[in-house]
């Protein structure tokens, strides 16, 4: 037997993370393709993470170059398995005592949109991309993500395919709606052990009763948006919604807050902000019943749109009699707002996947092209925790010395600062370093993944 040939060693750590990928793949080139496709996703945005851009050749003119063409060749046709190189990277997270999850965290569901011309690329149509917030014509892919107040990383990502696509339509058997799909990702989060509090996602989840069935069914808790238009059948007179019910709820003022409860909530950057939260006792939700509502705002008076949350939960009640039946842990008040305050976190991991390591720049038409780029995205972003979790203290606090590049004129210099800026590099680098340029470690990805959403702590009524 021959000796199994070694690719071309990736940068630094890059190099240790890509060998734990390597028996996944059955020739060199296969290996060379995932360590050139991973650095060319670290490398800094000042280009589209395009076949030609991660290969630094010119857009266009540089496609029929041997680089790129070997670069597709990996992407498209060549004969390795996405899904297998997915639950490797989803393996060292669990290997790892500082990543893996914990019951405390939060299965974030969700889903987003990229804009793609033509008709010929698999899943596109004209539908509606929630990142746009209009109807266009774009590929739209619903993903699980695990988050808590320290760590968050994608888990499952799976592409929609309108019914268009599909003899029949909606009638076929192949067709999947988003929200089965949802259920999918999140059943096989379950089967791979993935430990998390609660299923959290926005009312496009938390309105449709099947979703929130199939998670009864299944023994998994889950806290849920809901639309302030969001109602349930009532008499007249009674209240039927809940933004009713927070109208009618007591409320004096701070110092006396009546059915209201304050919840402060803390934030990495050290401000604080005073929320306030209502236990709906109306209609088909309350404390003594399998289901709960709860309004949550800033402001209880004005209940202004950008800072309340109206949440649906089957997490039961401290103290019930559901609590006492229930196989769920009960969940007070803070706790609910503690794991849907966790969602953001997938806000903050679109702007990292999309705007920094090319979630949708693929130039490719083929189901298995897209879902394998996907991967290597993930793969990519893992990676940036993984590394952090290797290199000691004191040489992760200190930038690698690299030879300073020659001063740029003045012009440049801003125009360098404002993308720094916008990307969320590392503010504290060195002049002349380049950051995005380094792999040793990740700097310029990890300095924007440590930016933490918020943690909440009950405030007693005064």
């Amino acid at each position: 037997m021959s000796k199994r040939q070694n690719a071309t060693a990736a940068p630094g750590l890059l190099e240790d993370y890509s060998q734990a990928f390597d028996d996944l793949f059955s020739k060199v080139s296969q290996r060379a393709g995932f360590r050139q496709y991973l650095t060319g996703l670290l490398l800094g945005s000042e280009r589209n993470k395009t076949l030609t851009g991660l290969v630094n050749s010119e857009p266009v003119v540089g496609a029929q170059e041997a680089r790129v063409q070997s670069l597709q060749w990996y992407l498209s046709e060549s004969t390795w398995d996405a899904v297998a190189v997915n639950e490797r990277r989803l393996e060292l997270l669990l290997k790892s005592a500082a990543l893996r999850p914990s019951e405390n965290g939060a299965l974030v569901i969700d889903e987003t949109g990229d804009r793609k011309d033509g008709h010929k690329t698999a899943h596109v149509g004209r539908q509606y991309l929630a990142n746009l917030g209009k109807i266009d014509n774009g590929v739209v892919s619903v993903s699980s993500l695990w988050a808590d107040e320290q760590v968050y990383y994608p888990l499952d990502v799976e592409p929609y395919t309108p019914a268009a696509w599909f003899e029949g339509g909606k009638a076929n058997p192949g067709f999947r709606t988003k929200l089965k799909i949802a259920g999918e990702l999140v059943q096989q989060a379950k089967q791979r052990g993935i430990l998390f509090r609660a299923v959290v996602a926005d009312n496009f989840y938390g309105e449709d009763r099947t979703f929130r069935r199939s998670l009864d069914q299944a023994g998994i808790g889950y806290v849920l948006a809901l639309k302030p238009s969001f109602t349930w059948w009532h008499y007249v007179g009674d209240i039927g919604s809940p933004q009713e019910a927070a109208l009618v709820a007591a409320w004096t003022g701070p110092s006396q807050p009546g059915d209201w409860v304050g919840v402060e909530r803390s934030f990495r950057d050290g401000h604080r902000e005073q929320w306030w939260a209502l236990e709906v006792v109306a209609g088909p939700f309350g404390p003594e019943r399998s289901l709960r509502c709860e309004v949550v705002t800033t402001d209880p008076l004005t209940l202004p749109v950008l800072t309340t949350w109206n949440l649906i939960t089957n997490l039961p009640a401290p103290g019930s009699q559901q609590a006492a039946d229930s196989p769920l842990a009960a969940a007070d008040l803070v706790e609910l707002v503690r794991l849907y305050g966790l969602r953001t976190w997938v806000e903050q991991s679109y702007k990292q996947v999309k705007h920094t390591l090319g979630w949708a720049d693929y130039q490719v038409r083929s189901d298995r092209a897209i879902r394998r780029h996907w991967t290597l995205v993930c793969c990519a972003f893992t990676f940036c925790w993984w590394q952090t979790t290797l290199i000691p203290h004191s040489e992760e606090s200190s930038p690698v010395h690299i030879p300073a590049l020659p001063e740029p004129p003045e012009s440049q210099k801003k125009r360098r600062a404002r993308a720094a800026t916008q990307l969320g590099l590392a503010a504290s680098a060195a002049p002349g370093q380049s950051l995005a340029r380094t792999l040793y470690p990740a700097q310029a990805l990890v300095a924007s993944l440590l930016a933490t959403p918020s943690s909440s702590t009950l405030t007693a009524p005064s």
